[in-house]
């Protein structure tokens, strides 16, 4: 193999290998998250319950303790 007399296009040669290779690290590894569904996983295991343990521990006004009254419905007039 002989040596490239010009010093910028061997630098251009090795930026695109460089860039191609980056880019193709970059495919398998979006490949590998999407086929082993590796994104819904970490949400299932790690986010979710910490949501849950959030949430479920929040205090909430209790609806079934209300008070109701058949008679009392806000009015609805129609203009027609």
């Amino acid at each position: 193999m002989k040596k490239c007399k010009c010093t910028c296009g061997c630098k251009v040669k090795k930026l695109i290998f460089k860039v191609l290779g980056i880019a193709l690290v970059a495919n398998a590894a979006l490949f590998a998250v999407f086929f082993f569904d590796l994104d819904g996983k970490l949400l299932f295991n790690v986010v979710e319950p910490f949501l849950k343990k959030h949430y479920d521990d929040m205090d909430r006004k209790d609806t079934l303790k209300t008070p109701y009254s058949m008679d009392k419905f806000p009015k609805y007039d129609y203009n027609s």
